[in-house]
């Protein structure tokens, strides 16, 4: 995501790697090292001061630690002050009103409708399961609300617009008597944007703030436009006093300016961020989550949350005790990759594990996996549970059945048996450890 920046810090502690303790000297180099860095990643000139010097008073006073290497202490130190620059902890939404009203408001460009949709999907999932009404309130960029028909249409979200309406305002107004009457939870409005800040845009939003009385307003901000949306989202906040953030693009190029510097400007918080193109690639922003991409540490607090999503906690804990028996067969193998492919490609789950974002064979991984699931899905159901031996003529059967060789399927065989050999042999804790999924890649060997 941040690949230049992240790459600058891991070079950074490894030019620390060699020293016996922390002196001012070498902390005031590291600490030029870290301007540079955030400087070139675009981060708002005023708050790299203020970030850099507060590292650099943290790591000169701090009593260097025996068994922590310099590198690795100073990199903590700069996490502790990244996660301090974002907010520490997640700001969660304030459902307050019957319904809570939610403007999202911004440049064109930005991402504002796509993210519209994708806040009514999140809010309808568990934990919130919201009944959302979207209104269309975008009336000065052509196909704007055909294009939130559309999204709202795949997420089974209604839509309120008024056919041929000019006015915004008596839109919202409209919108907000029947999401009252009709007892929706939560009223999402996407207003329009322009291609820059004028007169015209800000009375617009004026006028809607007026009539909706909104519980929460939320700039939206692409992370690819760097130090210029953190401006713009200090003059919306100025004219339209705005209550957090949502950071657009960040599978994209982003330099890391935007997610750093514009909870420090705004003095608002980043409540939310979009991963990707899909209505599914949006989550609730954590500040020790982005700093531990930044700095290339994996992302644990999204794999949790995501791994909660998907795996129910009695299956679990079932799956647990079959695992420590041994008992473990190639039915609950191909319910758990069914899982793992609901929580996203493969290549990213590696990448949100620590140490693993090198790790060399992303994509094979994945091919593997899918090779994998068409063996056992040509398996009967006595080969899945393993009531049959998988004999030479079975296991050609199974090659041809899923397009695979012979080879392939000897080889699955053979990490299917290796991993009930691990799993069998750990202790009862290491299988909630996150770092022992490692392991994994043993498995496509």
């Amino acid at each position: 995501m941040f690949g230049t920046l992240t790459e600058k810090f891991r070079n950074l502690a490894s030019r620390l790697v060699g020293q016996k303790t922390l002196t001012e000297e070498n902390i005031s180099d590291a600490v030029r090292q870290v301007r540079l860095a955030l400087l070139d990643a675009d981060v708002n000139f005023a708050v790299v001061s203020q970030f850099v010097k507060r590292v650099k008073e943290k790591a000169i006073g701090d009593k260097a630690l025996k068994a922590v290497a310099p590198g690795e202490q100073f990199i903590q130190i700069v996490h502790e002050e990244l996660m301090a620059l974002m907010g520490m902890e997640g700001v969660a939404l304030q459902f307050k009103g019957s319904p809570t009203v939610i403007m999202l408001c911004g440049l064109q460009g930005s991402g504002k409708t796509t993210s519209t949709a994708k806040l009514a999907y999140f809010l309808q999932k568990k934990p919130h399961q919201k009944k959302v009404l979207v209104a269309a309130c975008d009336l000065q960029r052509p196909a704007a609300v055909e294009q939130l028909q559309t999204l709202c249409r795949s997420i089974e979200t209604p839509l309120f617009a008024l056919a041929g309406e000019k006015d915004p305002v008596k839109v919202a107004r409209a919108a907000l008597a029947k999401a009252k009457d009709e007892k929706f939870d939560v009223l999402l409005v996407d207003t329009a944007g322009r291609l820059h800040i004028d007169t015209e845009l800000m009375d617009e939003l004026h006028r809607m703030k007026e009539v909706l009385h909104p519980h929460e307003i939320l700039f939206v901000a692409s992370s690819q436009a760097g130090q210029d949306a953190v401006t713009t989202a200090h003059a919306f906040d100025q004219q339209m006093s705005i209550t957090g953030t949502i950071l657009t693009m960040l599978d994209g190029t982003s330099r890391a300016g935007a997610a750093i510097s514009i909870r420090e400007v705004t003095q608002k918080p980043l409540k939310f961020e979009g991963m990707g193109e899909k209505i599914a690639d949006f989550q609730p922003f954590n500040p020790q989550s982005m700093a531990d991409r930044i700095l290339g540490m994996g992302d644990i607090v999204n794999l949790v949350r995501r791994a909660q999503e998907e795996f129910d906690e009695n299956q679990t804990a079932a799956l647990e005790k079959k695992l420590l028996k041994a008992a473990f067969t190639y039915d609950d193998y191909l319910k758990q990759m069914t899982a793992m492919k609901r929580m996203g490609p493969l290549k990213n789950l590696l990448q949100m594990i620590p140490g693993m974002s090198q790790f060399p064979n992303f994509e094979q991984s994945t091919g593997e996996l899918n090779k994998i699931e068409a063996m056992i899905l040509s398996m009967t159901p006595s080969e899945r549970i393993e009531k049959v031996e998988l004999i030479p003529s079975r296991r050609w059967r199974i090659a041809k059945g899923s397009g695979t060789s012979v080879d392939d399927v000897n080889r699955m065989i053979k990490g299917f048996k290796r991993m009930k050999d691990l799993f069998k042999n750990l202790p009862k804790k290491s299988l909630q450890n996150p770092a022992s999924l490692k392991n994994l890649g043993d498995f496509f060997r």
